[in-house]
């Protein structure tokens, strides 16, 4: 049996529904079956889904606040009032300064924009830069991605006679900051689509602004909405599609230097290139330190400059992932040193706040808690950090629940920062947890996946996986589909890789084939036994090499019901084998007392007698062979084994030696009879030279006549008993024993993989 790392979650799909629907559409049975899972499920909803364009924009008018925002800022324009865009120092809040920046710009402009530093102004409005703002004669601040929770210092642009207009996307709390207009799709009732990114609402102003829909920043849009975990349905739907569509046909310099520093070829951009390959690298600069580069690189205009800014970026992740590797492994010493609550909260001195989020995340992936990481700082006495939730606990609201302690706090239901004086640190941690014991059970700790399709290999073709590709882009609300495969027989298994940790197979089922790809399991090719029937959970895509197209799934989970058979039978040297067997889950079990002598020294482990031992673990090594079949019943009857290991080591083979023929016997009786008696232990070797034949067979054959009367011993010499009565040779037990040895023998250490596995199933009734 092979467990699961998570908790499945599989949709049921019916397949005639799904072949009728995909019939229908015209699209393929598996791009159907997604729709299907997803909620999509007529004809008319399909084709609304599949055809994304302009119309699902909508007008920017409909925010109650949004006419007379826009009427102040073309008065600051006309008036050449000097402006200010404030944003945010992620991807997110990076693409909204630009969108915006670019658009007052254009529109003649005095715009200026500054960009907090995490490390000396913290999260949101900053005091000291709205108060040089001013001293720069700014009379007129436009946030974005940034200013929901910023009251106080908001109330003090005011106060020094500047205007604020607030653009914003996170929570919001139970009073609004003193900004002359907001802008936040969550608060406006009137606005039909409340899922937009800090970016979303940037463009929605310029469009506003320049009285047409933008189309040339919808890459920027869609670059901030991806790496900023909105969902991906509706309008950011739109964005997101024709964003990736502009970049891979209508490149900027900025997004070709992007690609060269990520290694990604234009053509091939999807909404997985910007998440794990722009969005980090937009990220890290403001993760570590000051994020005006990233506004830099957008707006570059050479390929020189853009190339200078995109190798600044590429540098930065690559400070920012060692930085992150070595915070993450202090962090888990620190959780795994006492039992694990229900709520992570860790605590470190010298951390840098700009990855603490990261760090967070990895904690979450790794232990299915809701983790708060913060940075202390003795200097300033506070505490500050990033927190990252599961299902069932909204972070926000749980964070809130503690406004008390915790005086600076933004975000989302599954993402937070926060900052809090160190005096209320302890209080923090204890009512959080205490929080999260109110609230969570154990089944929100185990991890899950939801399986959108279960799919056959027949299903899956090249063509298939291209034409549900075009169902994206997925992101949140609308992920990424996962497959199932069920029951596939694995026919090939090895690891790969230079530290030899990934998985490859191949798995066949009803006459397909399709390879596997699991990075970072090369565990898994070590509880794999030939023949085992698999169900993966996976992504399906396209391998290209050398111009061949070929499906492949890349693994994300594996399970499976089959026990396990290893042949090892006939691998002396256990340094070949002894590495697959989990050694302190193991029973290693011998027949013979001589067994356990040649593998004591060998094994660390408890070689255990086959009467002795008790099952309590669930996997079995078979170090020899047993006297007979029934012994070996005994053994494999204890417990359903998961695992078993087959080596049977024996130092000699009844198989080999055999049983000697009938006219074997007939001579020797006849050789017998012709002599009063015969020394046996003086000429028995040479008895056996002369005919050919082995030491063993006379002694055996001489063995077989004592039990059957035929002869007696006398002082080392067979004499013929005259007196005995006719007998069957199968009536002798050491006669009946080498017949059971050798059909033992012939099952257990001859028998092909695929007949001894069998024979298993069939004597024992595993599952199969």
């Amino acid at each position: 049996m092979i467990q699961s790392k998570k908790k499945w979650l599989l949709e049921s799909i019916d397949q005639k529904q799904a072949e009728e629907f995909a019939k229908s559409l015209t699209i393929s049975v598996m791009a159907a079956k997604l729709l299907l899972a997803r909620g999509v499920d007529s004809v008319e909803k399909a084709q609304d889904y599949l055809h994304t364009d302009s119309s699902m924009s909508h007008d920017p008018f409909l925010f109650t606040q949004m006419k007379p925002a826009v009427e102040r800022i073309r008065k600051a324009i006309e008036s050449n009032e000097r402006i200010l865009v404030y944003g945010d120092y992620d991807a997110d809040g990076i693409t909204s300064v630009t969108v915006l920046m670019e658009t007052l710009t254009s529109l003649g402009a005095d715009a200026h924009f500054k960009i907090p530093n995490r490390f000396t102004d913290g999260y949101g409005p900053s005091e000291r830069l709205f108060r040089l703002a001013h001293d720069e004669g700014c009379t007129l601040i436009i946030t974005v991605d940034n200013g929901i929770s910023g009251h106080a210092q908001i109330a003090i642009a005011k106060e020094l006679g500047m205007d604020v207009i607030l653009t914003d996307h996170h929570e919001a709390g139970e009073t609004l900051p003193p900004a002359d207009y907001i802008l936040h799709p969550h608060l406006d009732e009137n606005y039909p689509f409340s899922d937009l990114a800090g970016v979303g609402m940037a463009f929605k102003l310029a469009h506003a602004l320049l009285g047409r829909l933008p189309e040339e920043y919808l890459y920027l849009v869609a670059i901030g909405t991806i790496a900023d975990l909105v969902p991906l349905v509706g309008e950011n739907r739109f964005f997101v599609k024709k964003g990736l569509q502009q970049m891979r046909t209508q490149p900027t310099e900025a997004i070709k230097a992007l690609a060269a520093a990520s290694g990604i070829e234009i053509p091939t951009i999807t909404e997985e290139t910007v998440g794990f390959g722009f969005g980090p690298r937009i990220n890290a600069v403001g993760r570590l330190g000051d994020a005006d580069p990233g506004v830099h690189l957008f707006r570059s205009h050479s390929k020189e400059e853009a190339n200078l800014y995109a190798k600044f970026l590429s540098d930065k992740n690559k400070e920012r992932q060692a930085i992150v590797k070595a915070t993450t492994d202090e962090a888990i010493a620190m959780v795994e040193s006492e039992p694990i609550p229900s709520v992570l909260v860790v605590a470190g001195e010298d951390w840098n706040p700009g990855i603490l989020g990261i760090v967070a995340s990895r904690l979450v992936e790794k232990y299915t808690r809701p983790t708060i990481v913060l940075g202390i700082d003795h200097d300033k006495g506070i505490a500050k950090g990033s927190a990252r939730s599961i299902e069932g606990f909204h972070l926000y609201q749980e964070i809130a629940k503690n406004r008390d302690l915790v005086p600076h706090f933004g975000g989302h239901p599954m993402a937070a920062g926060m900052t809090l004086p160190l005096d209320n640190l302890d209080e923090f941690i204890n009512r959080m947890i205490q929080q999260g014991d109110d609230t969570l059970t154990e089944d929100h700790f185990i991890p899950r996946l939801t399986i959108d399709i279960p799919i056959r290999l027949s299903e899956i073709t090249v063509e298939a996986i291209e034409d549900t590709a075009k169902l994206g882009p997925f992101g949140m609300s609308f992920a990424k589909p996962l497959y199932c495969i069920q029951q596939a027989e694995v026919t090939t298994s090895r690891k790969i890789g230079a530290s030899t940790n990934h998985a490859k197979l191949e798995v066949t089922q009803d006459g397909h084939t399709l390879d596997v790809i699991g990075f970072y399991q090369g565990e898994l090719v070590d509880q794999l036994a030939p023949l085992t029937q698999l169900t993966l959970v996976g992504d399906l895509q396209v391998n290209e090499w050398n111009g061949r197209k070929k499906p492949q799934m890349l693994l994300e989970d594996a399970a499976s019901k089959d026990w396990q058979l290893f042949d090892v039978r006939g691998i002396r040297q256990l340094y070949r084998w002894i590495n697959q067997v989990p050694v302190e889950e193991t029973h290693f079990v011998a027949f013979q007392s001589e067994t356990v002598k040649a593998y004591q020294d060998q094994l660390a482990v408890t070689i255990e007698s086959k009467d002795s031992f008790k099952p309590v673990h669930s996997n079995l090594v078979l170090l020899d062979m047993p006297d007979s079949e029934e012994e070996l019943d005994d053994i494999i009857t204890r417990a359903e084994w998961n695992r078993i290991f087959a080596h049977f080591y024996t130092p000699s083979q009844a198989f080999f030696d055999g049983l000697p023929s009938r006219d074997q016997f007939k001579w020797y009786y006849g050789f017998l009879t012709n002599r009063a008696s015969f020394p046996l232990k003086e000429q028995g070797a040479q008895l056996a030279r002369h005919k050919g034949w082995s030491e063993q067979t006379i002694n055996f054959m001489s063995k077989v006549f004592f039990e059957l009367d035929f002869v007696k011993i006398d002082n080392g010499h067979l004499v013929l008993n005259k007196d005995s009565s006719k007998r069957d040779l199968t009536e002798s037990p050491s006669y009946q024993n080498q017949q059971q040895r050798v059909a033992l023998e012939q099952v257990l250490l001859y028998a092909p993989y695929r007949e001894l596995k069998q024979w298993f199933d069939e004597k024992r009734q595993y599952p199969s």
